[in-house]
């Protein structure tokens, strides 16, 4: 049996501190593992990335009752599966924190000891500090001689080596693996040292290195063909979009900078085929957008502020109560996906340009999403620029796409370009997840599953066209209806006015000039919330449809109804004695009001255009055969 030394031990972290005391519940982890060492299970995991949510195991290694052995994805899981069962403790380095998830994620059916070790929390009890590597330099530990050049996330490269064929890949990470593994044994043995804990002076003092590094630990498993990633196939263009309309469409992915001084990637996506560009300035950046008529602009900088905050710069007096970062921001660090906060001091210029920037491309009826290649590249698997522009390039190729940066030399903010474009794609093929909240516009992620979306219809046009006859036609025909000048009549009678077509035309005028467009578009889609089939009533906006654009991507169809003027008039008058509201507007100043005059620039933005000068059978037959 063993025990602690005395509590007046001299604390190796310094002579002029109080002594270490070992804890109680330490005291009894180690005693378990002193009468036990062949009981001690010794286990480090490589993974695709350091999400737990979006990443997986690529081998789990471990030492334990004097063998090696290292399982590799696809294998029968058994041999860990009854080490970790029988094993009484487990040494771990960093393991609470990651390789845990990771495990109970990949065989639900694992019983893991009752008795952890991370030995990463142990060494900071003896007062050192840092990853692994750094700790065995410390420690004057030396199991790295021929493979020190290898770290974490050259071992992901490794992986993505072997999937493409390279077998002697496969066996390197294995070796770092075990290495790993073997060192632990002579971090546990020298940090238990220095903490003062030591056998019983009756029993035989363990080393625990002859455990997790136990005789042939060097000698690898012999290598057969496997499975690739356990007999799934890699995603790609073609099997996750297969013919969504979303393939025909064109986007822009832009890989923002905080400053017009420092060069901007730029990429515009045309189906699988990118072409990339470096741009500075936001005049340069606005010009070659609209020159490129995209569907979508996919913008890698945040696109709204943390609720509640009123400026990007600290000098925001509600930057005490609201803070540095947004929900988004929260819920990708609770997935284990590092993001930086919106808010901190090298992203607040970055965050006012990105919205000052959506801001413009809106007003011209032009989506905007906000993304976050690295995010995007953890969940598509495509290594992340930080372990190489050259592995970034065959990522993207791999997933299908093609272009100039095939073979001329580009920058990582190029290809981070494409990988937001590529982002733009999955939101319009309805395969995104919207990480946001009702304050805070959504951040934009893939999701390799398709989700569901209702079939959503916005109708736009002048005055007295037929946009109101084609939307409740449409309400018979099953859509859930909902028209922007609903939620307008509900502010003014919030406001005690009276509920007019002069009063809604100014209130709308209002909103918009006001930057709160987006905010009723919210309200009125509000109002039909959960119905799979809308038909929205009364687009006036070039933001209207960029809103609609991107709540809804491919499943949303921009109708624009027209007719002769005469025809419009007389239409109009008629209605005169039938709608109180607007007996004291005539059909030209209705028409020249500010709520109209933008209307017209929504035909272009249409995917289709119906002239509607016929009779009302003849319109419901046209709407018949566009849906």
């Amino acid at each position: 049996m063993t025990k602690a030394l005395s509590k007046n031990l001299v604390n190796r972290r310094g002579s002029d501190r109080r002594p270490y005391v070992v804890p109680a519940k330490l005291q009894q982890e180690l005693s378990i593992c002193h009468a036990h060492p062949e009981k001690v299970l010794f286990l480090d995991i490589e993974t695709t990335g350091l999400s737990h949510f979006y990443d997986e195991i690529t081998i789990v290694g471990w030492s334990f009752d004097g063998k090696a052995q290292t399982l590799i994805k696809g294998d029968n899981p058994d041999a860990l599966l009854s080490a970790a069962s029988n094993a009484e403790a487990m040494i771990t380095f960093n393991g609470i924190r990651f390789d845990n998830k990771f495990l109970k994620k990949e065989f639900e059916e694992i019983e893991l000891p009752p008795v952890h070790i991370d030995l990463m929390y142990l060494c900071r009890r003896a007062g050192l500090k840092g990853g692994q590597k750094s700790i065995e330099r410390q420690l004057g530990i030396s199991f790295r001689e021929e493979i020190e050049s290898v770290d974490g996330a050259a071992a992901v490269l490794l992986w993505h080596r072997f999937l493409r064929g390279d077998k002697e890949a496969l066996n390197e990470l294995i070796f770092y693996n075990r290495v790993d593994i073997a060192a632990m044994g002579a971090i546990f043995d020298k940090t238990i040292k220095r903490l003062g804990f030591q056998s019983d002076l009756f029993s035989k003092t363990i080393q625990f290195e002859e455990w997790s590094a136990p005789k042939y630990w060097k000698e690898l498993p012999t290598f057969r063909k496997r499975r690739r990633l356990n007999g799934r196939k890699a995603a790609t263009y073609a099997s996750v979009f297969g013919n969504s309309p979303a393939t025909q469409s064109r986007i822009v992915g832009i890989d923002l900078t905080g400053s017009e001084k420092r060069p901007t990637g730029w990429c515009v996506l045309d189906g699988t085929v990118a072409a990339t560009r470096l741009l500075s300035t936001d005049d340069d950046l606005i010009t070659a957008t609209v020159d490129a008529e995209p569907t979508l602009v996919s913008i890698d900088s945040p696109l709204c502020l943390p609720y509640g905050r009123l400026s990007v710069f600290d000098d925001d007096p509600s930057r005490e109560k609201y803070g540095i970062m947004r929900e988004c921001e929260r819920e990708l660090k609770r997935r284990g996906v590092n993001v930086y906060p919106s808010l901190i001091p090298s992203m607040q210029k970055l965050t006012a340009r990105g919205i000052s920037l959506a801001e413009k491309f809106r007003k011209l009826g032009i989506p905007v999403i906000e993304s976050y290649p690295g995010a995007a590249q953890d969940i598509m698997r495509i290594p992340r620029k930080g372990r190489g522009v050259e592995w970034l390039r065959i990522g993207l190729q791999d997933f299908g796409i093609s272009g100039t940066f095939d073979d001329d030399k580009v920058t990582h903010d190029e290809l981070d370009a494409i990988t937001s474009a590529l982002v733009g794609v999955f939101h319009l093929a309805g395969r995104s997840e919207a990480l946001g909240t009702e304050h805070e516009a959504p951040l934009i992620i893939p999701e390799m599953t398709a989700t569901d979306r209702p079939v959503v219809i916005g109708i736009s046009g002048p005055i007295a066209a037929g946009k109101t006859t084609a939307s409740r036609f449409l309400e018979q025909k099953g859509f859930a209806y909902t028209r922007f000048s609903l939620v307008i009549d509900e502010i003014l009678e919030e406001r005690g006015q009276e509920v007019n077509r002069s009063n809604r035309q100014q209130l709308g005028g209002e909103i918009n000039k006001s930057g709160r467009q987006r905010e009723l578009a919210e309200r009125t889609i509000r109002r039909v919330e959960g119905r799979d089939r809308i038909v929205v009533d009364g687009l006036r906006f070039p933001e209207d449809h960029a809103f609609l654009v991107e709540k809804f991507g491919s499943n949303f169809t921009h109708l624009f109804i027209e007719a002769g003027v005469e025809l419009r008039k007389a239409r109009f008058s008629n209605r005169l004695g039938k709608d109180s509201s607007i007996n004291d507007r005539d059909f030209e100043s209705a028409s020249e009001s500010e709520v109209e005059r933008k209307v017209i620039n929504l035909k272009s933005l249409a995917k289709a255009t119906l002239k509607n000068e016929g009779s009302l059978a003849d319109l419901e037959k046209n709407l018949t055969t566009l849906l």
